[in-house]
């Protein structure tokens, strides 16, 4: 029952309220990423959820269109802009994505979506990440995030699909906080993103 009916009722009723409580913070992100990236504070990208269904993620934009001289963009440790860095530090680069929660795309609580390049990478058991909406926060999120291999995330990502509870989701909610507030396991070593999942990882 709490897996078919109250798990999206709580995603509506917690993000409505978190996005009335956390307004100031919003705008004030907002402005400050609008300063720092010409004009454009949101990041939309597509990502796969529910049944493998895509949908456009928006997050902060932490990091700006900077290229090189082909026309490249440069690599991500030299693009994310300081506000950004700060951004990504406290995690307010996922606030905007209480409105993909709103609108059904995602869950506050499951495997975090990733690429749509990476579904033909998928083994049968990966794929089974796609049971479930995808969530803000998950499994693998307080059990290292970026620090972990995609072999461990993915097997994060399974146990939460054949897990899914209650009880889960409120300790995965609460270690999320947790986590936020000492800024753990945000970022692998010196990379500013993980390494790209190539299907052998």
């Amino acid at each position: 029952m709490y897996k078919q009916v109250f798990k999206r009722w709580l995603d509506i009723i917690i993000s409505f309220l978190a996005l009335i409580l956390l307004s100031p913070i919003f705008i004030l992100v907002w402005l400050a990423l609008t300063i720092a990236n010409h004009g454009k504070p949101l990041f939309f990208q597509e990502r796969p959820g529910y049944k493998e269904r895509v949908f456009k993620i928006v997050k902060f934009k932490t990091m700006n269109d900077r290229t090189n001289i082909q026309g490249h963009l440069l690599p991500d440790s030299q693009r994310l802009t300081k506000v950004g860095a700060l951004v990504r530090k406290t995690s307010l680069d996922e606030l905007p994505q209480l409105i993909n929660v709103l609108k059904g795309d995602m869950s506050l609580i499951g495997p975090r979506p990733l690429r749509t390049y990476y579904l033909p990478l998928y083994s049968d058991e990966q794929r089974r990440r796609h049971e479930v909406r995808p969530g803000i926060t998950g499994w693998a999120q307080i059990n290292g995030r970026n620090t972990i291999s995609w072999t461990e995330k993915f097997k994060c990502d399974i146990y939460y699909v054949d897990n899914l509870s209650f009880k889960l989701d409120l300790n995965i909610f609460l270690m999320t906080i947790g986590k936020v507030f000492r800024a753990k396991d945000i970022n692998a070593s010196d990379n500013t993103t993980m390494e790209p999942f190539n299907g052998n990882n």
